[in-house]
């Protein structure tokens, strides 16, 4: 099952989409600006390979669909949820192809308000793939099909799905590009925390039709009464099989049937943005099918260094996006990337240039996975990401990097358990940074109530003008409840002002 799976929650068939929850954030007083150590968490926590909570008040978290991000030899980093998530101076790979109130007034467990889900719309931005819609597209994809998960890697943990079954029934899916169909398996978990392939099925046509239908054609779709979604649930609802088949065939031809009359890369030229839910729900299934069934090896690390492993979960990044401005044609780099999640999450959101570099080995190995699903399950959605570059090493010595942290606009470190050292190395590569890169940490580089000083003036971090942010609980694996990030912009004006009034 997906890090990001707030969709699947509580039994087999737990379907209904989720509705937008509107949370009233209260304050008695504004939080105090906190010191770089203050809202470190315990290094030896591992909730990140941990099953995901449930969504309760007042921790509640919430990602969508099966959906999977960071760690670092440098770092505590990204996304994952209820999913269980050196070699030094090595190029990975680089792709080149195309509710209610919560009225706790406590700062930890404040909750946001889940409105304005990604950045603004992008008009520079091309969100089809061409090529996943030419004959070109119309083949097989080297990737991971949902009936490999039920039917190999977890056998014995899944049971058919429908009475009156003694193995497994294969159905298949299609997706909205030319290329050919995902294979499934009819069967449901006998642990709710494993995958559920029919979850998947209907998730993907929930997503399908949001973001690829035509106006004029959703009433198929989304009709109370006949729509293929509600007759898909009632199927479930009812344990019929017969019913669960033909409503999966008559979406199948009317997928077909739009695509090739054009109507849906109509649809797709149209949008210069995917919603959270989409991004989600694509990430999820790459990382259910290749880091999930080997999650176990992110358990290997050492507490209590710079090689701890944690993430920041997808709707949190998104945030961070938001609040950045990134944009297709910038380029971001994740610092102590881990499995590669936030990488991927940049690309396929945003559709910029993505670097990520990480130096422990088995993150390494499962970024690879990751990224190679990528590709195909891009191509199979009818989605043109940017390009995604993972390196192996570490990042203050690997040239790729530094070279790149030279042109990059948004570079994300999610330092929460890097050491002090580390912390004090990565500051003098601030000076090479063009002007207006925007760091994002967990910990400030700039210690509160700095001042620019004769005696502090040839220090890195006056460079930096730092504005504190908050973010709420579920937005991190290691712990439920709230705490503060930093976007510091490299603005050398203060500086010059500072020199000019000394001369």
């Amino acid at each position: 099952m997906g890090f990001f799976d707030h969709l699947q929650k509580g039994g087999a068939f737990s379907l209904q989409a989720k509705k937008p929850q509107i949370r009233k954030v209260v304050q008695t007083r504004a939080a105090p600006p906190s010191r770089s150590s203050s809202q470190t968490p315990s290094r030896s926590r591992t909730s990140s390979v941990a099953p995901p909570k449930k969504t309760q008040e007042p921790d509640s978290r919430s990602a969508s669909g099966e959906r999977e991000h960071i760690s670092s030899k440098r770092r505590l980093g990204t996304p994952l949820r209820n999913r269980k998530r050196p070699t030094p101076e090595q190029r990975l790979s680089s792709d080149d192809d195309d509710d209610a109130s919560d009225t706790d007034t406590s700062f930890e467990v404040r909750k946001r308000a889940r409105t304005g889900d990604s950045p603004e719309p992008d008009l520079q931005r091309r969100v089809r793939s061409v090529k996943a819609f030419s004959e070109e597209g119309a083949r097989s994809l080297p990737m991971v099909h949902a009936a490999e998960i039920t039917s190999i890697q977890k056998a014995g943990k899944f049971k058919p799905a429908f009475e009156n079954k003694s193995q497994p029934a294969d159905i298949f899916l299609q997706y909205p590009s030319a290329a050919s169909k995902e294979r499934y398996q009819l069967v449901v978990p006998r642990d709710d925390d494993e995958f559920k392939p029919l979850d998947d099925i209907v998730q993907v046509v929930e997503i399908v039709s949001q973001a690829y239908i035509p106006e004029d054609d959703l009433d198929e779709f989304s009709n109370e009464s006949t729509g293929i979604k509600r007759r898909l649930r009632r199927a479930l609802a009812l344990k019929s099989e017969a019913e669960f088949r033909e409503g999966v065939s008559d979406y199948n031809n009317a997928i077909d049937r739009l695509r090739r009359s054009g109507s849906i890369a109509k649809k797709l030229d149209a949008t210069h943005r995917l919603s959270l839910a989409h991004v989600e729900r694509i990430l999820n299934q790459i990382y259910s099918r290749t880091v999930s069934p080997r999650v176990e090896s992110l358990r290997q690390y050492e507490n209590g260094t710079d090689n701890v492993y944690g993430e920041l979960l997808p709707r949190f990044i998104s945030t961070i996006f938001k609040e950045t401005g990134l944009k297709s044609g910038q380029v971001f780099v994740d610092l102590g990337s881990g499995v590669g999640n936030v990488v991927l999450q940049a690309a396929l959101e945003i559709g910029c240039e993505s670097w990520g570099c990480e130096m422990m080995q088995n993150a390494c190995d499962l970024a690879e996975l990751q990224q190679t699903e990528f590709k195909s399950r891009c191509r199979l959605w009818g989605i043109a990401p940017g390009k995604t570059h993972l390196v192996r090493g570490d990042f203050l010595k690997e040239q790729s990097i530094v070279d790149v942290l030279k042109r990059a606009d948004v570079v994300l470190i999610n330092n929460q358990a890097f050491t002090p050292q580390l912390n004090n190395e990565l500051i003098n590569h601030f000076l090479d940074m063009k002007e207006g890169c925007q760091i994002v940490s967990l910990k400030s580089f700039v210690p509160v109530g700095h001042k620019i000083q004769s005696r502090n003036l040839n220090s890195p971090i006056n460079l930096l003008k730092v504005k504190q942010r908050n973010y709420w609980s579920n937005s991190v694996s290691w712990t439920d409840v709230g705490g503060t990030y930093f976007i510091a912009t490299k603005d050398s004006s203060r500086l010059k002002a500072f020199a000019e009034s000394m001369s």
